[in-house]
């Protein structure tokens, strides 16, 4: 394992960061968002494009790109003004990203995270802007949500430091504070810790450096460079949004339905069972279908960086875990719409068994009651 100078003294934190801090907040709304009706219903609303490092345009590509429109500036307590955008997947997530122009050292910018990912609550500071915009077009959600999940997520973006250092030399040079920023905690990490941030480091030319952590990502990338990891981790943490829904809508399925198996152990409730199964299973259908649709939201055919980016992004986010738990579920959900469905055909065939017995009877005591007449 490669180790990283995590001695402050050893570098120096005074040099000048110039860059922006932005912050990401999800919300998943509702089943669906119809994208064709929002365009209509709001003024200076457009489909966003991906944008990759390089020139891909034929390779990396939304099937439904989101519809972006701007945001008021939102003003904090401490006085930072922030400027933004509003972006609707077609899956059902609102996604707000806020940004603040940042110019200081080292310090300054360890300071700001801290601050920012611990003690800001900007989630319930953009709900109500979201509730106000969907207000506007009701017509345009299928199904909404009571109560809506959120997800925030931070980037510290550096575009420009004295010297321009390589990436590989930042990296060395300023391990410490760069772990430090994406944990989001002001005091000295231990070896260990930096060295487990910095194993999430891609880069794809030499003056370029991304770090990805489960909160917070570090990028050292010129504007137009830093998109592709920006778009990536907006993506990344709105499937993360849908599978936790699919997570908790799934674990009431399930308990709805073992609660059904207790409650009904008659005859009578085993024949009911029918249209429980259909609705569990109408259920699944929907869950796969929606699954899939955030799953390729967002294709690489040949951007092989991208592709690496993305999966880097996914797995310290938590995606292929919940992924994996929502996998599961369905399996058991499976599973028990065929022991419901078993039983259902168990009832039914014992009725028939029973009805033709029954007729049979009766056929015999006509005849033996014709017989003795």
């Amino acid at each position: 394992m490669r180790l990283y100078v995590t001695n402050a003294a050893t570098s120096s934190t005074t040099a000048t960061l110039n860059g922006s801090v932005l912050v990401l907040i999800q919300f998943d709304v509702c089943e669906e968002l119809r994208l064709d009706r929002l365009q209509t219903v709001k003024e200076g609303a457009v489909q966003q494009k991906p944008k990759m490092k390089h020139a891909a345009p034929a390779y990396v590509r939304y099937e439904r790109p989101p519809v972006v429109e701007p945001l008021q500036p939102l003003l904090l307590e401490g006085g930072e003004r922030l400027e933004g955008e509003i972006k609707y997947y077609d899956y059902g997530v609102v996604s707000v990203i806020l940004h603040l122009p940042f110019a200081g050292d080292w310090n300054n910018l360890v300071h700001l995270a801290s601050r920012w990912v611990w003690d800001v609550d900007f989630a319930s500071k953009a709900e109500p802007v979201v509730r106000e915009r969907l207000s506007q077009c009701t017509d345009a959600m299928k199904r909404p949500y009571a109560r809506w999940l959120s997800e925030d997520y931070f980037i510290f973006h550096v575009n420009q430091i004295e010297e321009n250092p390589a990436a590989a030399d930042l990296i060395r040079d300023h391990a410490l504070e760069i772990a430090q920023v994406v944990r989001g905690d002001r005091l000295q990490l231990s070896p260990g810790e930096v060295n487990e941030v910095l194993h999430s480091q891609i880069s794809y030319y030499a003056n370029d450096a991304t770090v990805i952590g489960w909160n917070a990502a570090f990028l050292y990338d010129s504007t137009a460079g830093a998109e592709t990891a920006i778009q990536l981790l907006e993506y990344a943490n709105s499937q993360l949004l849908e599978f936790r829904h699919y997570d908790e809508l799934l674990t009431e399925i399930l308990d709805r339905a073992y609660d059904l198996l207790e409650q009904r152990t008659g005859f009578l409730s085993r024949w009911r069972m029918a249209k429980s199964a259909r609705n569990l299973h109408t259920t699944l259908l929907d869950v796969a279908e929606l699954t899939e649709r955030a799953d390729t939201a967002i294709k690489f055919l040949s951007d092989m960086f991208a592709a690496r980016l993305y999966r880097l992004v996914a797995a310290k986010v938590g995606v292929p875990d919940y992924k994996e738990l929502v996998s599961r579920k369905v399996k058991t959900a499976d599973d028990l719409y065929n022991y419901m469905v078993d039983q259902f055909n168990q009832s039914r065939a014992f009725f028939l068994e029973f009805t033709v017995v029954l007729i049979l009877l009766i056929e015999l005591f006509y005849l033996f009651k014709g017989k003795s007449l």
